[in-house]
């Protein structure tokens, strides 16, 4: 379980009153409601707020469901179905409106606006762990308008718009204003505002609060007076929130110390990979057996086959012109070129039943053969198996079973055996490989080196497959049944790290 997920769960717990005990000596949140009505009563009376014409009582009728009452017009319906969980007997359900009051922010126009300069929050500023104050601007309020878009310290502050729901608690004195990105609730009777923004935070992540809109989301006052609130007693909300801050405290170390551990098992499975296959590349992962002789025999199969193909026009006549690299008497490695010999740099000593090549010998990247027609486009996502591909005219048309390399973007070196004839993404080169080597030690040869053939780009912002690196590769050649073992172990290692 990750940090998120504890989270999640702890809040869960919270806010469904199984996370502290209930105290018999609270007062019972039917009675603070009732406190509650008396004093907006109050404050209607005084002309300081409106009189709510949707005001409603939740309670629970005989038959276990949950009903709701309008007391303007006595109007009862049962409200089952926007429960989203059971909370323990002592506790109440209801709107926003019953438990606070809500408001938008003062709307920004920069050409209607008078008055002074204030400074304002706005969605940039809010976020769950607090208020962001790095990014203040300011707008122009009236004397008039100062009252109504003033903060108060413990005003909840919820965003509209962006990561709608996302909120968190104003624990200021300072002069602070804002703006119609966010709505303000303010609550009554001492009400905990963090207790509601943990309320919305898992509101938030079980999917209960939704935005409305096609392309940016909103989360409307009608949204919000849609859904039902928890009400515990105030004593309870208090415990609750002590907790919590106490317990998210140490999840927060958690949650760091987990991604620190992913980090590293990632890291240490990436080195391991790379060291399993850097030993398989220099023969040091299986024994070698005598009785299957040596690789001299593979280099000439390989001219053959080259030879055939360049006749049949499959490869160019280029591919002919291979090097012949050898170990000499003083133990240097030379390269042989049109009767010519220089000592060349080799990263590793290779077994003596081993011949050294350049990956030009046993492999070429070919643009595949032009045709037109309706095929699929044979693109990264479609063979990562994440979309269906798209039909098209015409392009570099390969076979089911051909071997496809991504020689442009951040997985360049990465390797796909076409399902299906197709055409190949303008990203890909199609990547032949002689039928004298046995194709999975290629391939993990190939996949050692993936990350110096990337980086290993010239003036191109994205990362590409350099294709003459590619090509100055020496592979070590082993007999073919040694490329099979030496394929098995691979595979069978890499199993050990999932």
């Amino acid at each position: 379980m990750n940090g998120k997920q504890l989270k999640n769960s702890i809040l869960q717990w919270a806010i469904q009153g199984k996370l502290v005990p209930q105290d018999p000596n609270d007062e019972p949140a039917s009675v603070l409601l009732e406190r509650i009505r008396a004093e907006k009563a109050k404050l209607v009376k005084e002309k300081k707020i409106k009189k709510d014409k949707n005001e409603s009582i939740i309670y629970r009728g005989d038959d276990n469901s949950y009903y709701e009452k309008f007391i303007a017009t006595g109007e009862v319906k049962c409200i089952d179905d926007e429960i989203p969980f059971e909370i323990p007997a002592t506790w109440e359900w209801a709107r926003i409106n019953t438990i606070g009051i809500s408001q938008l922010g003062k709307t920004l126009d920069r050409g209607k606006n008078i008055g002074q300069e204030y400074p304002y929050l706005c969605s940039i500023n809010v976020y769950w762990d607090g208020i962001d104050l790095s990014k203040i601007k300011t707008f122009k309020l009236r004397d008039d308008e100062l009252p109504k878009y003033r903060l108060h310290k413990g005003d909840l502050l919820i965003c509209e718009g962006g990561d709608y729901g996302r909120c968190c608690v104003w624990d200021r004195d300072e002069e602070m204003y804002y703006q119609n990105a966010l709505h303000r609730i303010r609550f009554y009777c001492g009400l905990f505002p963090i207790f509601y923004k943990f309320v919305f935070e898992l509101y938030r992540n079980i999917g209960y609060i939704v935005g409305q809109g096609q392309t940016i989301k909103h989360f409307t006052y009608e949204s919000m007076k849609s859904i039902v609130f928890p009400v515990p007693s105030i004593s309870e909300q208090k415990r609750i929130v002590e907790l919590l801050k106490e317990v998210l405290y140490l999840v927060k170390r958690y949650d760091k110390k987990q991604d620190a551990l992913n980090y590293l098992n990632e890291r240490i499975n990436v080195k391991l990979q790379k060291s399993i296959l850097q030993e398989a590349i220099q023969g040091k992962l299986v024994p070698q057996i005598a009785e299957e002789g040596t690789a001299e025999k593979l280099l000439a199969e390989i001219r053959k086959e080259k030879e055939l193909l360049v006749k049949e026009g499959k490869l160019k006549k280029s591919v002919l012109s291979d090097s012949v690299i050898y170990k000499g008497d003083d133990n240097k490695y030379y390269e042989q070129i049109n009767g010519q010999a220089v000592q060349i740099e080799c990263d590793y000593d290779f077994p003596y039943s081993w011949s050294p090549a350049r990956l030009s010998s046993i492999c070429s990247l070919i643009d595949g053969e032009k045709k037109e027609g309706q095929q699929l486009c044979l693109d990264a996502k479609f063979l990562r198996g994440k979309s269906a591909g798209e039909y098209q005219q015409r392009g570099k048309f390969v076979h089911k079973g051909d071997n496809i390399i991504l020689v442009d973007g951040e997985n360049s070196g990465e390797v796909f055996t076409v399902p299906c004839d197709g055409y190949m993404g303008s990203t890909f080169k199609q990547l032949w490989v002689s039928s004298a080597m046995h194709l999975p030690y290629v391939l993990n040869f190939i996949l050692f080196y993936k990350e110096l053939l990337r980086k290993s780009k010239r003036g191109a912002a994205i990362p590409h497959l350099n294709k003459e690196i590619f090509y100055s590769l020496i592979i070590g050649i082993p007999p073919y049944r040694e490329q099979q073992r030496i394929s098995v172990r691979i595979d069978e290692l890499s199993q050990l790290f999932k």
